[in-house]
């Protein structure tokens, strides 16, 4: 920025004027009575540390800087004197009669103006605003102190001096006042005094005197200070800016209406009648036009408001100014080219621009930002053209490297302090549950991704760093040009403008290699955090950077930044631009004498075919050849390795094993091309020798060059062989052979041949080095072969088949350039038979034959590895021999084998849990027993095959696993007959005692089905009784049936088992588990007839829920009865309820067609039940019919229903007889009748009684099921 005036780009601030902080007089001091001689310490006056302390503190508010966003009620701090004077505001005093028609000394209208009088607007009207007039005026004074009052002084004289002393400060002060009352300046004066003085009870009085003949205002005018700390200092500070910052902004404010009325008054006012031609009044001075003086104005305003603090009204007053400004340069009327008013203008331009930029940053608006700024630079680009300075001059590139550095000083240094460059690249991905919390806001991730994706870089404000680079490709064209009108000159046209002359002492170079420098570094420093990989453009930057310092002449500066580019460019293979980067390397180390480098270079551009072509491809080894022949190496005992790993090599190899696998001692034939680039030749290179090396241990194959006729043309395909090469334990000699070590344009060299090793390893081609001799140099150029397809290969992986004319076979193996040599695989038979499916339960056999059909012994060992199973609650075993496992079984010894010799192992699988699939993994391993020892010459490497003869034959076998039999359960349950223990039974409440009232019959039915394919021999069924508290098996089929014998598919028998259950109480819905598990003992039935092992499945008793009851009728009669005989019919009501007592009642109703003469209670009240109480009541029937006939019907009703409602109905009707209202007798029982009855109670006939599990409605309620309530009995004669 220190091409534009400081003034018009510094952040305006408040000014404060701070005057008597120089050293402070000291006051009178009495002598003091002279004392015995002792040593004097000087003293430092307080105030004098004061005045010192106060002038860093205020010094230190505030400093000059061009990027100030920070809005704080901080001034900037000029220290000056006392009486220092003001500059004039007009040019006449103020008692000359023509005071009011003048002028400022700074008007355009002032003919001693520098701006007389066309000119804008100076720096100097800045400066004097910054440095010669402030907005308050802060003054330090020393108020006087009288010494401690001594015996015998008087009191008025002391009065009357201290008076005498402060009519004087005032004077002093009402004379500074007035000063500044001119200008409208604030005054503050600061009376220093000491802490004694504070405690003075007069002063007061005397502040009141001194503000009063100074004519102080009465606010914020007069403060007073003693001796403090460095802290104190620091509040006094603040509080003191604080009480001024309303009075400097009402200054700037008077200021900007001043501003703003003479603005209007002469907009209103035409100054020009007719418009003077520019052609005609070359010599006529011409007066400031209306929009010269409305970017006047404007300017001031947009000043005064950035002085206030007032940014959004600055950038507005500035926008209009430049506006304004954009008017007057497109009319050459106004502003003719090239004048002092027109350079002045274009100064003031640019400043305007980079206070609208600032402004904008300050608001984090970087678009617009940076909108306005290349906004302004494609106006005035245009200007220029108009102006004749367009891009064929170096003004204009000039102007523009000028524009984008001002912007990067500008970026930098806001990025120091609160700037905060946006990042164009879109976020990273959000995980999963990010994604979900932001659900309501993918319609806005969506506008910024599509914002994203549609952004325009050119629109992307990007770090210091570009501008910097951008202004160094300006400042690169304006050398360009420059150059250009230098060879103009030299041709015979003189220029002798000051541009021109001026241009002559720039040092372009320099101002590039520093802006260039700066570039680099803000890239570093803004790219991410990687040095393996820099930025793109950093590199490039540095490239740039070297091109600078090549052209400068400093070519040592010039490699070094080649060697750190050249890393990162050879490694992701930028062919484009290492070729110039080679070749001005190349340049450099010849400006430098240094001949190994150069050889080096000149290699490696053989390898890249940097400055080769078609046309020309000897162009490269031609200036090989004269290096090699005109100079010397700096020594000729070491060879000068040429070491290409990193870049590309000169000779592209490649080589092909025919076979992925050999045996040990095979042959296996390879290939060895090697190609040269098509637009390179190397046909006149020196090649003495090439060395193959492998990486075994073996002395490396040496091919020696060997032409016969060296004129002779080098054909584009040329094959050799090497013969076979065997690669043995022990020491073996050196192979050698002849070649043409020649290559032209695209031409191949191929080199056939076989390897073999008594050992088994991994073989392939390490390096090949190819020796270059001429004249006392020695060179060797190392090549690594390349094992996997390269992208822009010369050739693909290939094996050649016809060399006249050349063809290949395309080898599509990843692996091509490695043989691996194997012993010869055992042959080794393994067979596996069983009879599936297996059956959970048994202990399934597998039966694995393993047979040596090799013609070695071996030493065969198993391991069998079970997978685990996706089903659950599967828990399988495998077994052999004496090893027993859920997962492996390792190491089961099969032992030596004799070739034609088998083995048969048997491998039991037990399964358990649910059926499904079992897979086993079967890994037969066998070893040569007969090896012969190895001694290997040196170690052998970890990442080479084992040297044992060893080999590995595996088998998956899947079993299938399903159950054999399958059982399916039904339970019912009954209610108990026999009579039940009364409450006051002392049996009742003895813990020993099962609560037989309360069991309930429970009959399960179980079904056992045979789905077992083969079908199954069953020896025994067995049930296991597991009785408790809760469930005890009564009785079981089982016990007395035999179901031995053989089943097959599809086959079934069933059991009955009868079960005595207590429910819990307390938990009534609750299942109670089976008391017991039935056991069958079976074995699998073997396709010959014969049975397998013995196995058992066990099936638990299903888990019993049983269902409650409430209030129950039980009806008990006998099934057949005799003609004419009595037979007793009994009605058990029994109350199973937990809670609640039963009042119930027993109607007997008989019909007419009843086959039966009935003795006994017909309609009565049964006595109140409590819970777990029951009472019977009995009958004596006498059958007068024959055949299957129905007793009567019993009904049972709870009355206890009926004995709430009726309470509740009488005590409503006395309510209303006491009201006086009248119930008729008849209409009062037929309403109530139905619900004073009672609720009918189930009757069940004991005989049929069976009811199903527990069941609930849908809320949770048990439901009752009703069987029916008729019963029959057969009469027989």
């Amino acid at each position: 920025m220190n091409s534009y005036p400081p003034e018009l780009l510094v952040q305006l601030a408040p000014v404060m004027f701070v005057a008597g902080l120089d050293a402070q007089p000291s006051q009178p001091q009495p002598n003091p009575p002279p004392t015995p001689s002792a040593p004097q310490t000087p003293r430092q006056d307080p105030f004098q540390i004061l005045s010192h302390r106060l002038r860093d503190a205020l010094a230190s508010q505030r400093k000059v800087a061009i990027w100030q966003p920070e809005k704080t009620k901080t001034f900037q701090v000029v220290l000056v004197d006392k009486d220092v004077p003001f500059p004039p505001r007009k040019m006449l005093r103020p008692e000359d009669p023509q005071y009011s028609s003048s002028h400022s000394p700074l008007s355009p209208l002032t003919p001693s103006s520098p701006l007389y009088p066309d000119g804008i607007i100076a720096p100097i009207w800045v400066r004097k605003h910054t440095t010669l007039v402030p907005s308050v005026f802060v003054m330090f004074m020393r108020i006087y102190e009288s010494p401690p009052s001594q015996a015998g002084q008087d009191d008025k004289e002391r009065e009357a001096e201290e008076k005498r002393r402060d009519t004087e400060l005032s004077a002093e002060i009402a004379e500074r006042k007035k000063s500044t009352n001119e200008r409208g300046i604030k005054l503050t004066v600061v009376l220093m005094a000491s802490r004694r003085m504070l405690d003075d009870p007069t002063l007061d009085g005397r502040l009141t005197y001194i503000r009063r003949q100074s004519g102080l205002d009465p606010r914020a005018a007069l403060f007073v200070l003693s001796p403090v700390s460095q802290a104190e200092i620091g509040d006094f500070v603040r509080s003191l800016q604080d009480a001024l910052w309303e009075p400097a902004l009402e200054y700037y404010t008077n200021h900007s209406k001043r501003v703003r009325r003479k603005r209007n008054r002469h907009s209103q006012v035409t100054s020009y009648q007719h418009p003077i031609s520019p052609m005609a009044s070359a010599g006529v001075a011409r007066p400031l036009r209306p929009e010269g003086w409305t970017v006047r104005y404007e300017y001031k305003m947009a000043c005064f408001a950035e002085f206030r603090g007032e940014d959004q009204v600055a950038l507005k007053h500035y926008q209009d100014a430049y506006s304004t400004l954009i008017i007057m340069f497109g009319s050459t009327a106004i502003l003719p080219p090239r004048t002092k008013r027109w350079a002045e203008a274009k100064v003031l331009a640019d400043c305007i621009n980079v206070k609208i930029v600032k402004l904008y940053l300050y608001n984090n608006e970087h678009s617009l930002a940076l909108s306005h700024k290349n906004s302004h630079m494609r106006k005035f680009a245009d200007f220029s053209r108009g102006w004749g300075i367009g891009e064929e001059t170096f003004e204009f590139w000039s102007w523009l490297a000028r524009q984008h550095r001002v912007f990067a000083e500008l970026l930098e240094q806001g990025t120091r302090s609160t700037l905060k460059i946006p990042t164009p690249y879109p976020p990273q991905a959000p995980s999963e549950a990010v994604l979900a919390a932001q659900s309501l806001e993918a319609s806005q991730l969506g506008l910024d991704a599509m914002r994203v994706l549609g952004l325009n870089p050119n629109q992307a404000l990007q770090h210091p760093g570009f501008y910097y680079y951008m202004a160094a490709r300006c400042t690169e064209r304006r050398r360009e040009r420059f150059l250009s009108a230098l060879e103009t000159e030299s041709e015979g046209h003189q220029s002798n403008s000051p541009g021109f002359m001026n241009e002559k002492k720039v040092d372009h170079l320099a101002i590039v290699l520093e802006l260039y420098t700066r570039s680099y570094e803000l890239f570093k420093k803004w790219s991410p955090q990687n040095t393996l990989n820099p930025g793109r453009l950093t590199l490039w930057i540095a490239y740039r950077i070297a091109q600078t310092y090549y052209d400068s002449g400093k070519f040592d500066m010039a490699v070094r930044f080649f060697e750190r580019i050249a890393k990162t460019y050879r490694r992701e293979s930028w062919e484009s631009l290492l070729h110039p980067l080679l070749s001005q390397w190349y340049a450099c180390a010849q400006q430098l004498g240094d001949v190994e480098l150069s050889v080096r270079l000149l290699v490696e551009m053989l390898g890249w075919g940097a400055n080769a072509s078609a046309d020309d491809p000897d162009v490269l080894q031609d200036d090989l050849l004269a290096v090699l022949q005109s100079t010397v190496p700096s020594t000729t005992d070491e060879p000068l390795v040429v070491d290409l790993s990193e870049s590309r090599p000169i000779l592209d190899a490649s080589v092909v094993f025919w076979d992925p696998e050999v045996d040990v001692g095979e042959q296996a034939p390879f290939q060895i091309l090697l190609s040269s680039r098509p637009d390179v030749s190397l046909s006149s290179i020196p090649f003495t020798s090439l060395a193959i090396h492998f990486n075994a241990d073996v002395p490396p194959i040496m091919v020696r060059h060997h032409q016969e006729d060296p004129d002779a043309e080098i054909s584009a395909m040329q094959r050799f062989d090497l013969g076979q090469i065997a690669i043995a334990p022990t020491t073996a000699e050196s192979t050698e052979a002849e070649a043409v070590l020649r290559w032209g344009p695209g031409a191949t060299i191929a080199f056939t041949g076989s390897v073999s090793s008594a050992i088994p390893q991994q073989i392939s081609v390490s390096k090949l080095v190819l020796t270059i001799k001429e004249n006392s140099w020695w060179i060797e150029v190392p090549i690594t072969p390349r094992t996997i397809q390269r992208e822009h290969a010369l050739t693909a992986p290939r094996w050649l088949c016809s060399v006249d004319p050349p063809r290949f076979v395309p080898i599509r193996r990843d692996d091509h350039s490695v043989v691996r040599v194997r012993y010869r695989p055992h042959l080794v038979q393994v067979a596996i038979s069983h009879d599936g499916p297996a059956y959970i339960g048994e202990e399934f056999p597998i039966e694995i034959n393993i047979a040596n059909e090799d013609d070695r012994e071996l030493d065969v060992v198993l391991d069998v590895l079970l997978q685990p199973t996706e089903v659950d609650e599967a828990v399988n075993y495998i077994a052999m021999d004496d090893q027993r496992s859920t997962s492996l079984l390792k190491g089961v010894a099969c032992g030596v084998l004799a070739p034609g010799v088998s083995v048969l192992k048997k491998l039991h699988l037990t399964n358990a849990g649910a059926p499904g699939e079992r897979v086993i993994d079967i890994s037969v391993q066998s070893h040569s027993s007969a090896q012969a020892p190895v001694s290997p010459v040196s170690p052998v490497s970890p990442s080479l095959p084992s040297l044992v003869d060893k080999s590995e034959t595996l088998r998956t076998l899947a079993v299938a696993a399903v159950r054999p039999i399958e059982v399916e359960h039904g339970a019912v349950y009954r209610r108990p007959t026999k009579p039940q223990p009364g409450l006051a039974d002392l049996a009742t409440f003895d813990g020993t005692e099962r609560d037989e009232a309360a069991a309930v019959e429970a009959v399960v039915t179980s079904t056992v089905t045979v789905v077992a394919p083969a079908g199954l021999v069953v020896e025994s069924v067995v049930l296991h009784r597991k009785d408790t508290e809760a469930a005890m098996v009564i009785d079981c089929s089982v016990d007395r049936d035999d179901f031995g014998g053989e089943w097959f598919a599809g086959d079934e028998f069933c059991d009955k088992c009868r079960i005595s259950v207590i429910p819990d109480e307390q938990h009534p819905g609750e299942p109670v588990p089976g008391p017991g598990e039935y056991e069958v003992i079976w074995r699998r039935l073997l396709p010959d007839g014969s049975h397998g092992s013995l196995s058992s499945t066990r099936f638990p008793l299903p888990p019993l829920t049983p269902p409650s009851d409430g209030l129950i009728a039980l009806l008990d009669a006998p099934t057949i009865a005799h003609l004419h005989t009595p037979i007793p019919l009994r009605l058990t009501i029994r109350n199973r309820h937990p809670t609640r007592t039963a009042t119930p009642t027993v109607q007997l109703e008989p019909d007419p067609a009843d086959a039966f003469v009935v003795a006994g209670l017909r309609h009565g009240r049964m006595p109140v039940l409590l819970p777990g109480q029951e009472e019977s009541v009995t009958w004596n029937l006498i059958a007068v019919e024959c055949g299957l006939v129905r007793v009567p019907r019993v009904k049972v009703l709870d009355r206890r229903s009926a004995v709430q409602v009726a309470g509740a109905q009488s005590a409503a009707g006395a309510g209303v007889a006491q009201q006086g209202v009248g119930v008729g007798v008849g209409g009062g029982v037929g309403a109530t009748e139905g619900q004073t009855e009672g609720e009918e109670v189930e009757v069940v006939d004991v005989r049929w009684d069976g009811r199903l599990e527990r069941v609930e409605d849908a809320e949770g309620r048990e439901v009752q099921l009703v069987k029916g309530r008729e019963a029959y009995v057969l009469v027989v004669p």
